[in-house]
């Protein structure tokens, strides 16, 4: 007397819920993985490719290469810069005249 063994219906949903479930997890990681890849890359000196160190300047944060001293500033915050400079002096005001 032999027993076939089919699988009940709620084996196979339950296994295919937990495989849906392990394949986004390994998605979500492999994105968060890869979005750091990419920040890792885009905040490197464009010059001679050192990390840059970020600074917070008047609201903007500016990066900075600490071995050419060279100054980033990403899309919109130089406007953001420019808007404040009637308020600020200085370093900010300086550097708002080299571009004008």
């Amino acid at each position: 007397m032999a027993i076939e063994h089919t699988p009940s219906r709620n084996e196979e949903e339950y296994f295919a819920r937990v495989d849906a479930d392990l394949r986004k997890e390994l998605r979500a990681k492999a994105d968060a993985d890869r979005a750091a890849q990419v920040a890792a890359e885009r905040n490197k000196c464009p010059r001679d490719g050192t990390p840059l160190v970020p600074r917070e300047s008047h609201h903007v944060i500016i990066d900075t290469c600490p071995t050419c001293d060279g100054i980033w500033l990403d899309k919109g915050e130089l406007e953001i810069l420019a808007k404040g400079q009637a308020e600020h002096t200085g370093f900010v005001g300086n550097l708002l005249n080299i571009f004008k």
